[in-house]
C-alpha cells in the first residue's frame, strides 16, 4: 500500500504533466523523473508512465472529441495508424537500444521551434486547408511517429503537433488531432508494456487519476483561449524539451 503523501504527490505531478501534455505535449519532462524518483527501475518508469499518460491522453481526446474540435474523418485513419505504429516501435526498442536517435531529436526540435518563431501567424488559421499532398505525408508520417514513441518517445506530442500544422491545421486543430494520435500510441504501448509484466499499477494509477483531471483542464483550456495560448506553449514547452535533450546528451 502506497503512503498517502507519495500517492498524492504522483497525483498532483500526474495533473500538472497532463494538463501541458494534452495541448503540446512534453509530459513526460515531468512524470518520468517523477516515477524515477520513486525509485521504480528504468524499464517500469516507461511502462508505468505510458499506462498513466494513456489515462491521461484518453481523458483530453475525449474533451476534444465533444467540443467538436477533431477532425473526425482524419481520425479515422491516424488513430489506427499512430497505434500500429507504437506496437511496432515498443517491439523494436526491447532489441536496439534507442539512445543514438538523441542528437537527432535535438536537430529536429530545434528546426520547430526556429521555425515556428520565424512563422510568426503560422497555425493562427481556423479554416482547415489539408491538399492531397499534405494528407499523404500526415499518413505515412503519423506512422512513424507513432512508432518512434513505441521506440524512444521524447517529443512526440510536439512532432505531431508540428505535423498537423504543416498539413494545413490551425494551432487549436492541431493540438487536438495530435492529442488523439498520442492516446493511440500511448495506448498500443501501454497495452505491449502491461503485457510484458513492466508496470507498477500502484504509482500508475494515482498518477493516472491526476493525470486525467489535468488532462481534462490542460484541453478546456486550449478550447477556450485558442492559438494566442497553445502558440506560445508549443514553443516554449519545444524550447524545454531541447534543453533536457542536450542535457541528457552531453552529461
Amino acid at each position: 500500500m502506497l503512503d498517502v503523501t507519495i500517492m498524492a504527490i504522483m497525483a498532483g505531478m500526474g495533473f500538472v504533466a497532463a494538463f501541458i501534455d494534452s495541448v503540446v505535449g512534453g509530459g513526460g519532462l515531468i512524470s518520468v523523473p517523477t516515477l524515477m524518483w520513486a525509485g521504480l527501475p528504468m524499464l517500469n518508469v516507461l511502462g508505468t508512465n505510458k499506462i498513466a499518460s494513456c489515462m491521461g491522453a484518453c481523458a483530453g481526446f475525449l474533451t476534444y472529441l465533444r467540443s467538436g474540435t477533431l477532425d473526425r474523418k482524419i481520425l479515422r485513419v491516424m488513430f489506427p495508424l499512430a497505434f500500429i505504429g507504437s506496437i511496432f516501435g515498443v517491439l523494436t526498442v526491447r532489441q536496439i537500444p534507442p539512445d543514438f536517435l538523441r542528437p537527432l531529436v535535438v536537430v529536429m526540435l530545434i528546426v520547430i521551434a526556429i521555425y515556428s518563431v520565424a512563422k510568426k501567424n503560422w497555425g493562427a488559421n481556423t479554416v482547415v486547408r489539408v491538399s492531397h499532398k499534405n494528407y499523404l505525408l500526415g499518413v505515412i508520417l503519423i506512422f512513424a511517429l507513432g512508432f518512434y514513441d513505441g521506440f524512444f518517445g521524447p517529443g512526440t506530442g510536439s512532432f505531431m503537433l508540428f505535423l498537423y500544422l504543416t498539413m494545413g491545421y490551425g494551432f487549436l486543430g492541431a493540438a487536438a488531432n495530435a492529442r488523439a494520435a498520442n492516446f493511440a500510441s500511448n495506448l498500443a504501448a501501454a497495452i505491449i508494456f502491461a503485457g510484458l509484466g513492466l508496470v507498477n499499477f500502484a504509482y500508475a494509477l494515482p498518477m493516472g487519476v491526476g493525470m486525467i483531471i489535468g488532462a481534462h483542464f490542460g484541453a478546456k483550456m486550449a478550447i477556450s483561449k485558442g492559438a494566442t495560448y497553445v502558440r506560445p506553449l508549443f514553443i516554449g514547452m519545444t524550447v524545454i524539451l531541447i534543453g533536457k535533450q542536450l542535457l541528457e546528451l552531453f552529461k
